[in-house]
């Protein structure tokens, strides 16, 4: 039998927050049926036994789109060593940074990912996610990153969660090709990238294009491979230098761009003229200390979609609430309470290639949220606060 859910208000987030109040809502399987004014309710559904909302709010699912949540141990000695005034790339440089959790995740068993991975999973689901984005890149081997994309594809088969799975073996160079990043990229990141997608082990392929990274030049030779395989790309850029990698995923159409503090004018007109997300990753900023904005509102004049994320990872965001991310991102960064809102659903998913999903209309997926909240501003506007009475999964409301 179809789900009626009344007295509620509604935050569609087809027009801006979309607002009903007296809102209802038809759930008929895993799709919504109706979403709108209870006083336009179809006669169809008349009938149905009504389960009272309470006047809270609901939202559609939040999207989480971009995560790193695959890993082994933690980065907690480096954060003290930060803040004794150490830089991200001082710290990176000398073997600590990403490559730490590198010699930590190669030496753990796909079970220990597993049981790791879904802890920060719950987590992430506690504050409201429908869908989540896994990326690998701390295996940094053909055999270890193909376990975290095992490991990331199975997140999903125990938990009430959509997962996009993210190929990111060009995540940064391992000691064993240090000054051959080239080389890493042909010898590693290709072939991980094909024999994962004959596996069905990604729905994406990303890198990080820095100079403590991957240069352009070899971040386009794996999109040209990733793009020949029918995959989507996105791309970490801009984080720490501009080194044009905004311009570089928008020629190769990227799904989004993440991090964005240095992107430039040619950055944001060639992601605005290829419909690329920027996405907004205020728990590195906040982490490392950054002082570099991105910039918000060059991107929302030039009409760029901008979603939000955790970017949970050990190192630079070992955050996992999305209502945080939607607080320091209004707060550090000055996008509005709707931008923010918008930036974790509508947009978020367009950050992943997904049509089914970010707002409440029919024939989206029933995925949402139900807030102790009367405004979608509250949603931003707690620190540390997730307000959420309950969450509804693909037509079903958790336990």
């Amino acid at each position: 039998m179809p789900i009626l859910l009344t007295n509620a208000t509604l935050a569609t987030m087809t027009q801006g927050y979309g607002l009903i109040e007296g809102g209802a809502v038809v759930i008929d399987g895993e799709m919504i049926a109706f979403a709108g004014p209870m006083s336009a309710l179809p006669t169809a559904y008349a009938e149905l036994a009504p389960q009272d909302m309470g006047g809270r709010l609901i939202t559609p699912g939040l999207i989480d789109c971009h995560t790193h949540i695959v890993f082994a141990g933690d980065r907690a000695a480096e954060f003290e060593l930060r803040l004794n005034g150490a830089s991200y790339e001082q710290v990176a440089r000398a073997g600590g940074g990403i490559l730490s959790t590198v010699r930590a995740t190669r030496a753990a068993s796909e079970a220990e990912l597993l049981a790791q991975a879904l802890s920060r999973a719950d987590q992430i689901i506690a504050g409201g996610a429908t869908v989540i984005e896994v990326k690998s890149g701390y295996g940094l081997t053909v055999e270890d990153e193909l376990k975290m994309l095992r490991v990331a594809r199975q997140i999903g088969r125990h938990r009430a969660v959509r997962v996009k799975v993210t190929h990111l073996a060009a995540h940064a160079v391992p000691p064993e090709y240090q000054g051959r990043s080239g080389a890493y990229i042909d010898a590693v990141a290709i072939p991980v990238l094909h024999q994962a997608a004959g596996l069905g082990l990604i729905d994406a392929v990303d890198a990080f294009c820095e100079g403590i990274a991957f240069s352009p030049s070899e971040v386009d030779r794996l999109f040209t491979q990733a793009r020949a395989l029918g995959l989507p790309v996105k791309l970490h850029a801009e984080q720490l230098s501009d080194l044009k990698g905004a311009v570089l995923a928008a020629r190769h159409g990227a799904l989004s761009v993440d991090h964005l503090e240095y992107l430039g004018a040619d950055g944001i007109a060639a992601m605005a003229a290829a419909g690329t997300v920027a996405v907004i990753l205020p728990g590195a900023f906040y982490t490392l200390r950054e002082v570099q904005l991105p910039p918000i509102a060059a991107l929302r004049q030039a009409g760029v979609p901008m979603a939000v994320a955790t970017d949970c990872n050990p190192g630079s965001s070992p955050m996992t609430s999305l209502t945080l991310a939607m607080n320091m991102a209004c707060t550090l960064f000055r996008m509005t309470p709707l931008e923010a809102l918008l930036g974790t659903t509508l947009h978020a998913a367009r950050a992943l290639g997904l049509t089914d999903c970010g707002a409440l209309e029919q024939g989206k997926r029933a995925d949402l949220c139900v807030w102790n909240a009367r405004h979608p501003a509250e949603l931003s506007y707690r620190i540390g606060a997730t307000p959420l009475h309950a969450r509804m999964f693909g037509g079903r409301f958790d336990a």
